[in-house]
């Protein structure tokens, strides 16, 4: 069953988010971080920012794995998710570059794309800490719903609901890509520690098929149900519908 860390807020969610981030960081300061995109874990990345500019916690020997990638932008494209990184996190920390990893969009070839970061995230040994959001289909990663759980990093067409999530991040919700790479189910149940933030009440229903449902892969966030140590951190409106 998924561990719940109530937080008053979207405020207090990623301060807690955050400090078990930092804690993981601080007890083993070689650590494999799997990130996280999109607008929730942004309050998380201030506050890690703001403790390493404290002097609390030192990433020059920590290495990441993004969730995903979208399929055709290249990593200097300001819509790119490796580019979100950098300016919400990587840019703002002692983390070396050569260290983070995210699926290259700009490879057209999908196989030898994800094959390749499949390689890497098994030659690091796995995630020791793997940070989630939620879509409100109950997506991970881009995890769409679907006929059975993904097992390793893949090509994914994203669903009509993700496109409109998304759409507010671009001018036009036309120029939203139509696919992503993604880190498969599998990748991610192999990590270690597995976190999942929320907040609001968009990801009320959600939440309570990722904790409340039946593990199926059309609620992928359901499977986490079956992790050994996952924790939700989540606001009240987004824990609104538990029972």
């Amino acid at each position: 069953m998924l561990k719940i860390m109530r937080a008053r807020d979207y405020d207090d969610m990623s301060r807690k988010t955050a400090n078990i981030i930092l804690a993981q960081v601080i007890l083993k300061p070689t650590s494999v971080l799997g990130l996280a995109t999109g607008t929730t874990p942004i309050g998380a990345y201030e506050a890690i920012i703001r403790a390493y500019e404290r002097g609390d916690v030192d990433f020059s020997q920590v290495q990441t794995f993004n969730l995903d990638e979208y399929r055709g932008l290249a990593n200097d494209d300001p819509q790119s998710y490796h580019y979100f990184m950098r300016k919400h996190l990587f840019d703002n920390i002692n983390i070396d570059l050569d260290h983070v990893h995210v699926p290259d969009g700009s490879n057209a070839d999908a196989a030898a794309a994800t094959t390749a970061y499949d390689q890497m995230i098994e030659d690091a040994g796995f995630c020791d800490l793997q940070l989630l959001g939620i879509g409100r289909n109950g997506h991970i990663g881009f995890n769409e719903p679907d006929a059975a759980f993904s097992t390793g990093t893949h090509c994914v067409d994203l669903t009509r609901s993700t496109i409109e999530a998304n759409a507010r991040l671009f001018e036009r919700e036309q120029d939203v890509p139509r696919q992503a790479y993604t880190m498969g189910i599998q990748s991610i149940m192999h990590s270690r520690m597995v976190i999942i933030a929320a907040a609001g009440d968009e990801k009320a229903q959600a939440v309570r098929d990722m904790c409340q449902g039946p593990v199926v892969p059309s609620c992928p966030a359901s499977v986490l149900q079956l992790h050994p140590n996952a924790v939700l951190v989540a606001d009240e409106l987004a824990l609104s519908l538990l029972s």
